[in-house]
């Protein structure tokens, strides 16, 4: 019995940390290789930027984590998009004109 319950254990632990067809190798839930942000207010539990828009103001965000000026987008995605194949854009938000 004892044998079964290791192999078992073997058997469990190679599967959880055998190589997927993304190549990655990892245990971890959080793995520091499957962070979407690597540069952005790293010390902080979570980012949020807040902003207010004037009316008739535009502004286009940044949603890949790549911008040099995040929050706001500076097409860095582009690059990102055609190195992966992804189709990450930004957020566009208008503030309606007042009438």
């Amino acid at each position: 019995m004892k044998l079964t319950v290791f192999a078992l254990t073997i058997a469990t632990a190679t599967a959880f940390t055998t190589p997927l067809a993304t190549g990655r190798t990892s245990t971890a839930i959080f793995a520091e290789d499957a962070k979407i942000n690597n540069m952005i207010d790293l010390d902080s539990p979570k980012v949020v930027n807040t902003d207010t828009l004037e009316a008739g103001e535009k502004k286009v965000y940044c949603r890949c984590w790549k911008s040099g000026t995040f929050p706001l987008c500076d097409a860095a995605h582009v690059e990102h998009n055609k190195a992966c194949g992804d189709n990450v854009g930004p957020l566009i938000v208008d503030a309606a004109k007042a009438e």
